[in-house]
């Protein structure tokens, strides 16, 4: 199944309704912000921008502020409506959610930070190459996150999955080269270590963006599969095409 519009019931209370929609929307709004805020931390640790650097570090408040809000909503969700069975899931898979963008927040701020280290270090060092392929590749996985969450397609959330293997062997390559780099070239190791530490806090991002990829299925089929590997996952999503 790749699209389920009623993952959550009509009740009665319209305003039931409504806040359960408020909620869900507010997510995706601070995933809105939180996307933009990697790419524009990619997109200045690439380009040297230290300028561009520091205003994602500020932005990094607004996300925290976001997530928040969110929580508090959806704990008066919880206390006033006691919600059971599917809105339960919506309500607790928000809550989870949240936590991931909030995360992937702080790793784009420690990107941003490096970014404006890099600059002021003025050399450039090798690893570039791999950050734009790695940034490249978890950008889309945090974008195709959020868009399985509002559409709630399974499929959609296991293709996440799957690319995060596709990012983890593409960093532990990354990895590989940077300490060969090292080695070869002590005195890069200043330098070679930020790239390092941009390179980790990318590769995490793609956890985050996989773990908002198991909450998704996780709110469909009910199911946590949180450390069922990629097999279960694929396991968990035919059985809900049938």
């Amino acid at each position: 199944m790749k699209k389920d519009a009623t993952i959550h019931s009509h009740h009665i209370s319209q305003q039931f309704n409504a806040d359960l929609e408020e909620i869900k929307n507010n997510m995706l709004e601070m995933g809105g912000m939180v996307e933009k805020q990697l790419s524009d931390a990619i997109d200045a640790i690439i380009t040297a921008d230290s300028g561009l650097g520091q205003l994602v570090r500020e932005d990094d408040a607004l996300i925290n502020a976001m997530e928040i809000k969110i929580d508090e909503e959806c704990n008066r969700i919880l206390v006033r409506r006691q919600p059971a069975a599917s809105d339960l899931r919506l309500v607790l898979t928000i809550i989870k959610t949240v936590n991931d963008l909030e995360r992937i927040g702080d790793e784009s701020a420690k990107i941003a930070r490096l970014a404006i280290e890099l600059t002021e270090q003025g050399e450039s060092s090798k690893g570039y190459v791999e950050i734009r392929h790695i940034g490249e590749r978890v950008r889309k996985m945090v974008y195709m996150a959020l868009d399985a969450f509002a559409r709630y397609d399974v499929e959609a959330a296991l293709a996440v999955a799957k690319e995060d293997m596709n990012v983890d062997m593409e960093y532990s390559s990354a990895m590989r080269e940077m300490i060969t780099y090292m080695i070869e070239d002590p005195r890069s190791i200043t330098r070679v270590l930020n790239i390092v530490w941009a390179l980790r806090a990318l590769e995490r991002v793609g956890d985050h963006a996989k773990n908002i990829a198991e909450h998704v299925i996780y709110l469909v089929k009910g199911t946590d599969v949180r450390h069922i590997g990629l097999s279960g996952l694929e396991e968990q999503v035919k059985g809900e095409s049938h």
